[in-house]
């Protein structure tokens, strides 16, 4: 057994805790990580909310980076010493994983967030040196009632054990708390451009909100042969940090109207390629509203269950199209390595949307980033 510092959150709306928690013996697919960072994401804070059904109490986290201590006996992808990048995780034998698009395995919701435990039910971190039960305990969770394997990692503590496929092998003169981003917000915005809308030469692509997955959506379409790259946001500092990374125009949603803005920009065309990142309908409308014929907008940013965007049908026939992205559709076995490669040629300076937070004020963390003066708040553990 390994025991952990880990910030745990007992009820919905409750603060992180920090506790001492008990990580169970890795099983033979599985891995011990010790972290150096792990990020921040809006996703751990909306189920800290209550706004997602994880069950609770539990550890969230789910950008971890680190070094690995041990390894189950099937692991073959990383060994002890090894600098790694924590991920989602994924069956690895439905038809979608099968096909290269593990983001949207067939038992993704479960395994990532909403399951508490291990697929067969199993905990895979309980409580302190409490024993507990290594099965479901009497509140549907895994050992001691607490909610973990949080996509396949669990990461706001000192050590997490993790998933093989949840791992991905990193350069280790690359700083962890750089890449720690990279499992979830820089993966996604990234993905969702090089993956899913694959902007052709000549062509306009809009962002709608400039936070971490936003502005890693950017600086992928920098990367390309676009004509525009136009940033939409409420900020005035972000958007400057848009320009700062590439964008062509800059829209500030609080000053202009947005939708005439958009047409003035493209000279009424419309844009090629719109993500939309802040879970906001009405911008998702807008997003919609602002295509070119056989333009389409990428979903990322998630409104809380259930909303509703209405959509003009007649609008929709010029061929334009509406897309859901989780996680950039990636395979992160090939796109976090890409990533790497890309920050490490100056070509994706993530570094920009960082700043770093002991692992003891992870409540501050989240207090800016909520308010939004952090983009993307890493925890770091050294001192931990």
């Amino acid at each position: 057994m390994t025991e952990t510092l880990a910030a745990v959150v007992n009820k919905p709306g409750a603060p992180f805790s920090l506790e001492r928690i008990t990580l169970d013996e890795p099983r033979p697919d599985e891995v011990v990580v010790r972290l150096a960072a792990a990020g921040l994401c809006h996703t751990d804070l909306t189920v800290r909310d209550g706004h997602l059904p994880f069950p609770l109490p539990g550890v969230l986290g789910h950008e971890g980076a680190g070094v690995v201590e041990r390894v189950g006996s099937w692991v073959g992808r990383v060994r002890p010493g090894d600098h790694v990048v924590l991920t989602f995780t994924s069956c690895g034998t439905c038809g979608t994983c099968r096909g290269g698009h593990p983001a949207y395995c067939a038992s993704w919701l479960p395994l990532n967030l909403l399951g508490g435990t291990r697929g067969d039910g199993t905990a895979t971190l309980r409580r302190g040196g409490d024993p507990g039960s290594n099965g479901l305990g009497g509140n549907g969770l895994g050992g001691n009632g607490l909610g973990c394997h949080f996509f396949g990692q669990s990461s706001f503590a000192t050590h997490a054990l993790v998933d093989e496929r949840s791992v991905v092998r990193v350069p280790a003169d690359v700083p962890l708390t750089t890449l720690a981003p990279f499992g979830c917000g820089i993966q996604t915005g990234v993905g969702a451009v090089l993956n899913v809308l694959r902007p052709r030469p000549g062509s306009t692509i809009a962002v709608f909100g400039t936070g971490a997955v936003g502005l890693a959506a950017l600086m992928a379409a920098v990367l390309g042969p676009v004509r525009q790259v136009i940033a939409v946001d409420r900020l005035a500092p972000r958007l400057a940090l848009a320009r700062k990374l590439g964008a062509t125009a800059v829209v500030d949603a609080a000053e202009e109207d947005t939708a005439a803005a958009l047409v003035e920009l493209t000279d009424g065309l419309g844009v090629d390629c719109a993500l939309e990142t802040t879970g906001h309908p009405g911008v998702l409308r807008t997003a919609i509203d602002a295509l070119a014929p056989r333009g389409e907008v990428a979903v990322i940013g998630a409104p809380p269950m259930g909303t509703e965007v209405a959509v003009d049908v007649n609008g929709m026939l010029p061929g334009r199209r509406i897309t859901g992205v989780t996680l950039g559709d990636s395979e992160p076995e090939q796109l976090i390595p890409l990533m790497v490669a890309l920050h490490q040629q100056g070509r994706l300076p993530v570094d920009q949307l960082i700043r770093t937070y002991p692992f003891a004020r992870i409540e501050e963390a989240a207090a800016d980033m909520t308010a939004g003066t952090t983009i993307k708040p890493v925890l770091t553990f050294e001192d931990a």
